[in-house]
């Protein structure tokens, strides 16, 4: 048996780079596998049944685009078959929500895909995803803020109405617009959630259900009124695929921003009680919900006007006053202000949870942790949270940074897509456990090499007592046949995580490839085509691979036992890459160029802070098998 410390790895004694590689790919383990480890640090509260996780997925993933969405891919993309175009891109987004509820139930504890990818792929990519969602709900909290604004002006009257200490203005000389209005929300929203995770859950889902309510409106009252007129929209020569199936599926690549936010009911698998039974059924109901008030609306919509005639800025409120019904404008924008404020407690909750989670791990610093005796949530981080996407909320217009807001999740969603295969095929065989049990790992790697050695002992000795048998018969010493037997067992589990290993590394450099040469305009066709054939060919070894080798039989053991199991893997896990890298791929040169500036920033900071600061700084890596026994000898009492 074979104990490794990885201190030995980066402690001045060997390569550098060695060193610093060993630093990025080295993994933690499940927090909640060992409570024991953890007993020093102040936990969240306990709080968040299902109706909870719905109020925070639903409300988390309705914003306001939806009011103004459907009438922008009806025009250009999809037309009548939006509805499609809505179902298409629910069905996508559930490919990674089933990802997300078997790491959630097996590994409930806060960080969500960034605590994920620390488990299953390293403490590298695990940064990276953990600063990328800093990034996003930084700026998705700012940008749901400052639209909040110009729809509470239209409920007053007009641009003008609000009031003086709440209305944008311009400052002279330097030519920029500040929201009051919004930090207002911000800071309102930041005290709401230090509360407590409970109280601030029921006001975000008495916004929810009012935001639920002006869509059940929509649908009610436009049925009515297509009832009535005879559906004019579905009534064109044009029929209902207007665009063909290429526009019914760029409009499904559109609209399928539309369905983030359901990964915020995992940051919060902390604070649920039952996180087996909840987490899946709270992140499938929540998306359930979405999924259905997504195609009611835009079906009703769509019929009610042709989808040339659609008001690409007021769709919904447009399509009511073309039949009549002005004054149903005013319940669509409350509708939209609610489904801002609602959208906008889901951008700030989780980035504390993330901050407290990579402070947990050394890798930022300890003042993040911090989680408040009476609340029991982390009260610093929020308040930090909050004053920083305040401060963006007043001084930036932050559309144009919008965009970064979708690489933090399309990343996410690709690296838990990933830690499914991993957990199911090739799952850490080794974990990390203090250096203050160096003593009792000492003892037990003693007692197995003890056991090896004796083994072999015997084997040795059976080979040199003579034996009267005949020599053409079988040899039937039980002995040696059971030495035979673990030697061929270890040897086709060593080549299966191999073989699944390379089938893994396959797959995602051919989505890669053929993403990339998909998406690419600038190439001639044969060399395209070349390329996405190529990817393609990957792909599908590594698909075929894995659906013919086993999963590894640890995975039924990995993290918490019990909670949801992803079906279809690893056919589900590798179209969820897939159609996730390809709309990263596709979301343009800026937002990449401010991204990776973003990123090279989280790099160095990484470098000079996280990486000498990790909680894994200074760690023995045991055999996962022998994890309890090295515990369980620590808490027994001495003779």
């Amino acid at each position: 048996m074979e104990f490794l410390s990885d201190a030995q790895n980066d402690n001045g004694n060997g390569n550098c780079a060695a060193g610093g590689f060993m630093s990025l790919v080295r993994r933690k383990q499940v927090d909640s596998d060992r409570p024991k480890t953890t007993s020093s640090r102040q936990n969240l509260a306990k709080a968040l049944t299902i109706p909870h996780l719905i109020a925070i997925g639903v409300g988390s993933t309705i914003g306001a685009g939806v009011y103004i969405l459907v009438g922008t891919v009806a025009r250009e993309h999809s037309g009548p078959a939006l509805t499609f175009s809505f179902l298409i891109a629910g069905i996508a987004a559930a490919l990674s929500a089933f990802c997300y509820a078997e790491l959630a139930s097996r590994c409930p504890s806060a960080g969500s895909a960034y605590h994920y990818s620390y488990i299953c792929v390293g403490e590298g990519v695990a940064w990276l995803i953990g600063w990328a969602l800093i990034l996003e709900y930084t700026i998705g909290g700012s940008a749901v803020a400052r639209g909040i604004s110009p729809n509470l002006a239209f409920l007053f009257g007009g641009p003008d109405s609000l009031p003086m200490f709440l209305a944008r203005y311009t400052i002279p000389g330097i030519d920029v617009v500040v929201d009051p209005c919004a930090a207002i929300l911000v800071v309102v929203v930041t005290g709401l959630l230090c509360v407590g995770i409970k109280e601030s859950t029921f006001v975000q889902g008495i916004v929810t259900a009012a935001n639920i309510c002006a869509m059940i409106f929509v649908i009610i009252a436009g049925g009515y009124l297509g009832f009535k007129t005879g559906w004019p929209g579905y009534q064109l020569q044009s029929g209902y695929f207007p665009f063909g199936a290429d526009g019914m599926l760029a409009g499904a690549s559109t609209v399928f921003f539309s369905y983030i936010g359901f990964d915020s009911v995992a940051s919060t698998a902390e604070e649920v009680k039952n996180p087996q039974r909840d987490l899946p059924m709270g992140i499938g109901l929540a998306l359930s919900i979405c999924c259905a008030l997504y195609m009611l609306v835009s079906a009703v919509i769509v019929g009610l006007v042709p989808y040339f005639a659609i008001d690409q800025d007021t769709p919904i409120s447009s399509a009511f006053a073309s039949n009549g019904c002005n004054w149903a404008a005013y319940i669509v924008t409350i509708g939209a202000c609610t489904a801002l404020c609602s959208t906008l407690m889901g951008s700030i909750l989780p980035q504390p949870r993330i901050l407290m989670a990579m402070a947990r791990d050394g890798l930022l610093p300890s003042f993040f942790s911090d989680v408040n005796i009476k609340t029991q949530v982390p009260l610093k981080s929020t308040i930090v949270t909050g004053f920083l996407a305040a401060l963006l909320a007043f001084f930036m217009d932050v559309e144009a940074l919008s965009g970064m807001v979708s690489v933090g999740t399309l990343l996410a969603f690709t690296m838990v897509a990933i830690s499914v295969l991993i957990l199911r095929y090739i799952p850490p065989d080794v974990v990390p456990v203090p250096s203050s049990l160096q003593e009792a790992v000492d003892s037990v790697s003693s007692k197995y090499s003890d056991a090896d050695d004796a083994d072999a002992k015997a084997i040795t000795s059976e080979d040199q007592v003579p034996v009267l048998v005949n020599k053409d018969a079988p040899l039937e010493d039980p002995l040696l046949n059971k030495v035979a037997v673990q030697l061929n067992y270890l040897t086709s589990e060593e080549n299966r995580r191999t073989i699944a290993g390379w089938a893994i590394t396959c797959t995602c450099v051919g989505v890669l490839i053929l993403t990339s040469a998909a998406s690419s305009r600038t190439l001639f066709s044969t060399y395209r085509y070349s390329l996405c054939g190529f990817g393609g060919v990957l792909v599908m070894s590594g698909l075929i691979l894995l659906t013919w080798i086993d999963q590894d039989d640890a995975r039924h053991s990995f993290g918490q036992t019990g909670g949801f199991i992803c079906p279809f893997v690893p056919l589900l896990p590798i179209a969820s890459i897939l159609i996730n890298v390809y709309l990263l791929i596709n979301l343009g040169g800026d937002t990449w160029m401010r991204v990776s500036v973003w990123l090279a920033i989280g790099a160095l900071v990484y470098a000079f802070y996280g990486r000498n600061h990790s909680s894994l700084q200074n760690v023995v890596y045991v055999p996962a098998a022998h994890v309890d026994e090295i515990y369980d000898s620590v808490s027994q009492p001495h003779p």
